[in-house]
């Protein structure tokens, strides 16, 4: 299987963790899942994110659904193996990777503070994983609270050659990506390949700005796929307008708490998932909030046909 780059574009779509009423993994609704995803068009997938409820498996699980997405999918397939100690990572990113995964992704602690600290910890990251696995660094500092200015990931990308890719999620960013990009034209660091998370919310303007992409988990993946897509063809007013549409279900989907409670019951609607179920700790959506996911899925539906829902 292929591996990522510091030249990959497009779309790798986060995978929810489907689980059934009792919390058990429904691999049925996961394979369904990874069948949609192809169809969409996604360049390749990440699974055990942070929405991908990662932490709330054991390590047998986490293998074991890695194992079943490789074993359907011939995408890329990128693994989250973040842990509180290198020597569970290590682990994970070897049996991932002898397994076919694409490359592995890392988020920092949040005991990081310094500059030095974050270059150091992500020293130890690339060599628990081993040299010859392609790292993508997480930058999240909403959720981790570990602030990487654009000169710590030019030192992060200088300092370790098997990191190439950046998932970008620092909010606000946009300037930040066209410093790295002005930073790699001056050759005083190597290019990196640029996704960016936080759901897409930012995606319009992040792709031009230089991103390469997104990998994210927006519960319609086919417009990250096309903003993408647009945004490479030059056709900007297309994009926005298609972006526009999207937009209050983005935005409401992109809630802290909630937010992968809104993506799983959006998936469950589209009849991907058979349960909108996460495990605990987990958000629950009130019954008035669900109304209002089922009014603005109403609204899109008359602005982009793809919309189909199952009762």
């Amino acid at each position: 299987m292929a591996v990522v780059t510091r030249e990959t574009s497009g779309v790798f779509a986060i995978a929810p963790t489907p689980f059934d009423d009792r919390g058990d993994i429904d691999y049925s609704s996961l394979g369904r899942l990874i069948d949609f995803y192809e169809r969409t068009g996604v360049t390749g997938l990440t699974v055990l994110g942070q929405l991908g409820e990662a932490p709330k498996l054991s390590h047998t699980e986490s293998v074991s659904v890695v194992s079943y997405v490789l074993g359907k999918t011939t995408l890329p397939v990128v693994v989250g193996v973040s842990a509180p100690g290198f020597a569970p990572m290590r682990s994970l990113a070897q049996e991932v990777m002898a397994a076919g995964a694409a490359g592995v992704m890392v988020a920092p602690p949040n005991t990081l503070r310094t500059d030095d600290q974050i270059v150091s910890y992500y020293q130890g990251a690339a060599a628990a994983v081993g040299p010859e696995t392609p790292l993508v660094l997480q930058d999240y500092p909403l959720s981790f609270s570990v602030v990487m200015t654009p000169s710590v990931i030019a030192r992060i990308a200088r300092d370790i050659p098997s990191c190439v890719m950046l998932k970008h999620e620092d909010w606000p960013g946009l300037d930040k990506i066209t410093t790295l990009r002005h930073l790699e034209a001056n050759q005083d660091m190597p290019r990196l390949s640029i996704l960016c998370g936080n759901g897409g919310l930012f995606l319009d303007f992040e792709t031009e700005r230089g991103a390469d992409g997104a990998m994210t988990g927006y519960c319609f993946p086919e417009l990250l796929v096309d903003v993408v897509a647009r945004t490479a063809a030059g056709r900007r007013e297309d994009s926005h307008d298609l972006f526009d549409a999207h937009l209050p279900l983005l935005r409401y989907e992109q809630q802290p708490g909630i937010g992968l409670a809104v993506r799983k019951y959006v998936f469950k609607r589209r009849g991907l998932l058979a349960s909108d179920a996460q495990r605990a700790p987990s958000g629950v959506l009130s019954e008035h909030t669900r109304s209002e996911v089922d009014y603005l899925l109403e609204r899109l539906a008359r602005r982009d046909p793809r919309v189909v829902l199952v009762a």
